[in-house]
């Protein structure tokens, strides 16, 4: 007999339906699992096998031939047990029903026929809505998740047992889960407890970081140990706007993928911040693996922070790989029998020291390093890297005057309003401009269009390029920058006061 049932797998960030063929015949007993199954899937027969006794129903002793079509894609994990079992059992009649077409089946199986969760279960449910499912079967851990996507039926269970019994209509109480999607996104926008009113002095660094915020422009922070560069940064989520739905979504389908999202929750309504040690590989970092490539640190960051703190001390090809998705939004990993592309549109903020002992330029502490050692610690960063790093500050030393004064700082809520006006106006310029939603994403036409500058901004702008020799990227960039200043000011147009700030956040050679 033949028997088909349905369940999904994820490829990127994105899912795709697998219908699980069933067939049993009588010949010599076996199981096989055909239709490129990774290790995780083959391993399923002896899970499944075990699932079916210590369930209660009877395993066939016959042979059975599992195809996972499509069969030319490369299936991953251990949601196809469920399905498997599922299989078996309608094909050997222990499953009265043979509805089964508009139902997805998720799951992995322990040996004693409990359901543990799995991963992606939020691309799977948006999927399987797309494609016409009117319900899914899957881990009761997993219920929050899913029932993030409306109008299809979220069924969870604790063990095959149940799933059968909800298939075959013995399922005393089978009710869809529901939630509230408006309330668990608001109460999962957690509220950080960390404030810029907590730093002390650092006016100049704070007014850069909020530049930054507000384009979504990149941002290197340079200073001496102790100057508050870590502390400035962890702060940065707290002036950003906060995420929006469709943004909470992509972002929780990459964690979700990865299998960061912690069990029981829904969403990620916060945005990441993720702070990789620079020991970091170039495949954590931008994603990679055997076999199936999974997403790496920059789309973890994807709609948040990727924070490198001391970054001349990751390796110089870890830093070259930032190049590419810095420019373009995302990432493409390409292996030799598939090619994925994940979203990774983040703010970079890095921090580094001065030179190797970073004391350079601090006028209360002697810097013991050659000229050569400095130079050749500055080079450990590209000039192309830096170049896309639209914004570059220096932390000096924080005063002691400043430290022990008991009068805090502005509080972030008050900077993220100046941040929301600004990204309320950028908002409104790309109306029109589809994927396109603060200033440093502006591509030339964009610059041209939005970035025009009178006589003396010109001039002002000339003269700072023949002195101080910027590329042609950092002009844009100054440009991008400038027209942020100008939109926390509410000003419709880029003035020579605007102009010579965003110069100021380019001009590191002559300040250090």
């Amino acid at each position: 007999m033949i028997s088909t049932v349905y369940s999904a797998s994820t490829h990127g960030i994105n899912a795709f339906v697998v219908g699980v063929e069933t067939h049993i015949e009588s010949q010599i007993p076996g199981f096989v699992v055909v239709g490129l199954p990774d290790n995780a899937v083959r391993e399923s027969r002896e899970r499944v096998t075990a699932a079916i006794k210590n369930s209660g129903y009877p395993f066939p002793v016959r042979r059975i031939v599992v195809n996972l079509a499509p069969a030319d894609i490369r299936k991953e994990g251990s949601a196809f047990d469920l399905p498997l079992a599922m299989g078996v059992l309608h094909a050997t009649d222990e499953l009265r029903t043979v509805d089964l077409e508009t139902t997805m089946f998720l799951g992995e199986l322990a040996l004693d026929g409990t359901l543990r969760p799995i991963h992606g279960a939020l691309s799977i449910a948006i999927e399987a809505k797309q494609r016409g499912f009117r319900r899914i079967i899957l881990p009761d851990t997993n219920a929050r998740e899913a029932a993030m996507v409306q109008d299809i039926d979220i069924l969870p269970c604790s063990s095959l047992r149940e799933a059968a019994e909800i298939v075959d209509g013995t399922h005393p109480d089978p009710k869809p889960f529901r939630i509230d999607i408006a309330q668990v996104f608001r109460e999962q926008q957690e509220r950080s407890l960390l404030d810029f009113a907590d730093v002390k002095g650092q006016e100049n660094v704070k007014r850069a970081l909020e530049v930054a915020a507000a384009g979504g422009h990149n941002i290197i922070l340079i200073g001496p140990p102790g100057s508050g560069k870590t502390m400035l940064a962890k702060r940065i989520p707290t002036v950003l706007p906060p995420l929006t739905f469709d943004e909470a979504l992509e972002t929780t389908k990459i964690h979700s993928i990865v299998g960061l999202l912690a069990p029981g929750s829904a969403i990620v309504a916060t945005r990441p911040f993720r702070s990789p040690h620079h020991t970091i590989s170039d495949a954590a970092l931008v994603g990679g693996g055997v076999g199936f490539a999974r997403p790496g640190e920059i789309s973890l960051s994807h709609n948040g922070v990727l924070f490198l703190d001391e970054l001349p001390e990751f390796a110089r090809n870890v830093l070259e790989v930032l190049r590419q998705p810095l420019e373009d939004g995302t990432v493409t990993i390409a292996r030799s029998k598939t090619s994925i592309t994940y979203p990774a549109n983040f703010m970079l903020v890095a921090a580094m020291n001065p030179c190797p002992c970073g004391n350079a330029g601090n006028p209360r502490h002697e810097c013991s390093c050659t000229d050569l050692q400095v130079r050749k610690y500055m080079g450990r960063i590209s000039g192309p890297l830096l170049d896309r790093i639209d914004i570059h500050v220096i932390c000096p030393q924080v005063k002691y005057q400043e430290l022990s004064s008991d009068r805090r700082g502005e509080a972030s809520e008050f900077v993220r309003q100046r941040v929301l006006a600004a990204r309320e106006r950028q908002l409104e310029r790309f109306l029109t401009r589809k994927g396109i939603h603060c200033n440093a994403m502006m591509n030339n036409r964009d610059i041209t269009q939005y970035c025009g500058i009178d006589a003396q901004s010109k001039e002002l702008l000339r003269s700072a390029s023949r002195a101080l020799g910027f590329s042609a990227r950092a002009y844009d960039r100054i440009l991008k920058v400038s027209r942020t200043i100008a939109d926390l000011v509410g000003s419709a147009s880029i003035r020579a006061e605007h102009i010579s700030e965003a110069i100021q956040y380019r001009d590191l050679d002559r300040r250090m």
